[in-house]
């Protein structure tokens, strides 16, 4: 965080990437919270782009600093973790699946990491809802929390009762790169969505939280062979900017919670 001087004052959210480590030094690190989106690079049908996971956790997660922030704490913006474990789409071009193992080690890694420098809290921002993915993230809060340090927010957005605050489409199971994850897209990358394509695309009601209960394992198999679930075309850029609010209050009460 730069250092306030006559004039100046030093913003809300600190994007630990953008900093020196001198000014990152000088943070009142007991007062902060380091916040982590991680994505994926994922197919997303024909009209979103492979980031979508990570434009999601990366909405997540600033919404979430303006409320801390607003609590008097240090929100401490890390650079989004991209890539993760994504099987159910692996067999479409452009997604990149890795072992979920080396994303538990990378997320314990920097956790132990910021405990080391005094930050005592690691809130990871996450939309991406492949259970492979949500495997790494638990065992990598769980190997965290028995060490003692820091205290891990993470919460699954799969599970009460964040899941029961996102909207009917979010809770039918049908919400991947549909009307859910779309509004967010055009409320925060709006360049990005190829709409007349996503106007164009029929509503599909395949439920993926049923699929994975069936012990299926791939979109095709799910009943998504475009790589889609929901209602692409009914997504709004207004909606996505309510869902982005509701999902900085998830992280932020997540956070308040692990802060004990």
């Amino acid at each position: 965080m730069a250092v306030a001087g006559p004039g100046r004052t030093a913003p809300a959210t600190v994007r630990l990437a953008d900093r020196t480590w001198c000014e990152v030094a000088a943070l009142d690190r007991a007062r902060a919270v380091a916040l982590l989106p991680v994505g994926a690079v994922e197919a997303h049908g024909p009209h979103l782009p492979l980031g979508t996971d990570g434009i999601l956790a990366e909405a997540m997660a600033e919404a979430a600093a303006r409320r801390l922030a607003a609590r008097g704490l240090v929100p401490l913006l890390l650079p989004t973790l991209p890539y993760t474990a994504a099987p159910f789409a692996e067999a479409f071009p452009g997604t990149l699946s890795v072992p979920p193992a080396a994303i538990a080690a990378i997320v314990a890694g920097i956790g132990r990491a910021l405990a080391d420098w005094g930050v005592p809290v690691l809130a990871v921002a996450n939309a991406h809802l492949d259970p492979a993915h949500l495997s790494s993230l638990h065992a990598a809060a769980e190997e965290l929390r028995a060490e003692g340090r820091p205290a891990v927010a993470f919460p699954d957005l799969t599970r009460k009762p964040w899941a029961l605050r996102l909207g009917d489409e979010f809770r039918s199971g049908a919400c991947h790169a549909g009307r859910f994850e779309g509004s967010i897209v055009l409320a925060a990358r709006p360049d990005l969505v190829r709409d007349d394509v996503r106007c164009s695309l029929p509503e599909n009601p395949s439920s993926l939280s049923r699929a994975i209960r069936a012990g299926l394992t791939t979109f095709a198999e799910a009943g998504g062979p475009d790589a889609y679930f929901g209602a692409p075309a009914e997504a709004t850029r207004e909606e996505g900017e309510a869902t982005i609010e509701v999902l900085g209050e998830i992280l932020e009460e997540a956070v308040v919670e692990a802060m004990g």
